[in-house]
């Protein structure tokens, strides 16, 4: 139920359709938002017309700081063989690096415009990368309504949000454990997660919360095991009012909207089905290349983050896999790489760490970005997408995810 006070946040066209569902609305901010937010998607997949284009209909649109200089011709340009030419001195990283933080307030700018001031504005920081605090603190400067972070603990990042008491922070963890841990260091800062994302290791795409691709099937991380007890937890702790949960990985339908609040998620959070839509930012070849996969073309592997992670068994990770045994029994730290930038502060190619994948993610997904499937890595999420293999706009797909399968079979 929506009151008038609610009405500014959800675009006017949407309403009738988050009323008809009998969907709860996600509360944050004081703003009553649809239950659906945008998963952040690197490298430059969610940039600003994606998220802005969510926040627009009233859900939370998500932006990935991971290198959008490549958005941006002119940071581009500026940088563009600048290791090549002068070797990764702290000169370099420094140029790099601020064309990238230069690219994040650029598109959290253009992302506001569009947003039309409804909705909300995330961004997605992963803890893993060098320049995470940097990212996080540039972000919240630039007045991000929102940091979310993942591949990693962010046990540090109320400290880094210190000067920005307003701002949402938002952990994605998998497991009921995580989330204690969390909100038990978090309170001794004075600071409580403004919500938490419960993220599926064995449904998301990219990089997976396990330890390693045997635990991606542990059932304690299955929505029947996690929501209910992390719901337990906050109550205890008296505090289940103050955090909603956002379960995330495999959703496609209504009807999973409506399963997991009833399992006491407050909303959803989806990756894939955004990726492919109209207002995605990656190229028309990455969509395709998405859209058209199948279930079947989904492969399990260790990332260079050395996490598991879930892609599209395209020819370059296929060929990748076949030596990977071979690249492994030969790994040795390198001594320069050229993506010492923004990129991972450990990387199994670059500081020869066994078990961990050996080749650039930077280079492996930016060739994604540009839709080549000879070079690129693209990650997926599991389950069919809602519509199949057709590119839509990000307004068809949340009236879709906003209806029971009946009634959107009927409207098709």
């Amino acid at each position: 139920m929506l009151l008038k006070t609610d009405a500014d946040a959800i675009d006017p066209r949407m309403r009738p359709f988050f009323e008809r569902s009998g969907l709860s609305a996600l509360r944050l901010r004081g703003r009553a938002l649809l239950p659906i937010v945008q998963g952040g998607m690197g490298v430059g997949v969610s940039a600003h017309k994606l998220a802005g284009s969510v926040a627009a209909l009233g859900g939370v649109g998500t932006i990935s700081s991971v290198d959008l200089r490549r958005h941006h011709p002119d940071l581009m340009e500026r940088t563009q063989g600048l290791a090549t030419r002068q070797g990764m001195d702290a000169d370099t990283k420094a140029q790099i690096d601020a064309a990238n933080l230069e690219a994040i307030e650029r598109e959290i700018v253009a992302a506001r415009k569009l947003s039309q001031g409804r909705g909300l504005l995330a961004i997605n920081v992963m803890r893993a990368v060098a320049e995470y605090a940097a990212s996080v603190k540039r972000s919240l400067e630039a007045g991000i309504d929102a940091v979310v972070v993942g591949a990693g603990l962010p046990l540090d990042l109320p400290d880094l949000a210190a000067e920005h008491p307003d701002a949402l922070l938002v952990p994605i963890l998998s497991d009921a454990r995580g989330v204690q841990l969390i909100v038990k260091k978090w309170e001794r800062k004075k600071r409580l997660p403004d919500a938490i994302v419960i993220e599926h290791p064995r449904l998301a795409g990219g990089h997976l919360g396990a330890a390693k691709i045997a635990d991606l099937n542990d059932p304690r991380f299955d929505f029947e095991n996690v929501l209910p007890q992390s719901r337990e937890f906050l109550k205890s702790a008296g505090i289940e009012k103050d955090i909603p949960l956002i379960a995330a990985g495999g959703i496609r339908t209504f009807e999973d909207i409506a399963r997991l609040q009833s399992l006491g998620a407050a909303a959803v959070q989806l990756g894939t089905p955004f990726a492919v839509t109209e207002e995605g930012d990656a190229s028309d070849a990455f969509k395709q290349v998405l859209a058209g996969a199948k279930e079947e073309e989904m492969v399990e592997f260790t990332s260079v983050a050395g996490l598991p992670a879930r892609a599209v068994a395209t020819p370059w990770l296929r060929a990748y896999l076949k030596i990977e045994d071979k690249l492994q029994a030969v790994t040795h730290a390198k001594a320069r790489c050229t993506k010492a930038f923004d990129c991972l502060a450990q990387c199994g190619l670059r500081d020869g760490l066994k078990g961990w994948g050996q080749f650039c993610i930077d280079n492996q997904l930016a060739a994604a970005l540009r839709g080549d499937l000879k070079k690129g890595l693209f990650f997926r999420g599991a389950g069919a997408l809602p519509f199949g293999d057709q590119i839509k706009s990000v307004r068809e797909l949340m009236e879709r995810l906003l209806l029971r399968a009946e009634v959107a079979q009927a409207a098709a």
